[in-house]
């Protein structure tokens, strides 16, 4: 059965046992996969051919409230990421589903 909670290191054995590259190598493909996706997002939008797209959207200030006591904060103006997947990788994924 699959994991619901996938980590980077879960990652990092399945390429090396994929590939049969040592850990240190599959560790050091994906750090430079993030990276490399990292810089490109903070450039502005990132499209993946047959993946998605990547996009910063901005989110302004506003006012949030706790559910349980009601008390009203301030939710802090900041950046986000917005992923939009692509028409074949959602194909696949209902083929597979």
């Amino acid at each position: 059965m699959l994991k619901t909670n996938y980590k980077k290191i879960d990652i990092i054995k399945n390429l090396s046992e994929k590939t049969g590259f040592s850990n240190n190598l599959s560790k050091k493909l994906i750090n430079d996969l993030l990276e490399a996706v990292i810089q490109n997002i903070c450039l502005g939008n990132l499209n993946l051919k047959n993946i998605g797209s990547f996009r910063v959207i901005k989110k302004n200030q506003r006012v949030g409230r706790n559910p349980k006591t009601k008390k009203e904060f301030i939710i802090t103006a900041r950046n986000s990421i917005s992923f939009k997947p692509s028409k074949k990788l959602l194909e696949i994924v209902s083929r597979l589903i």
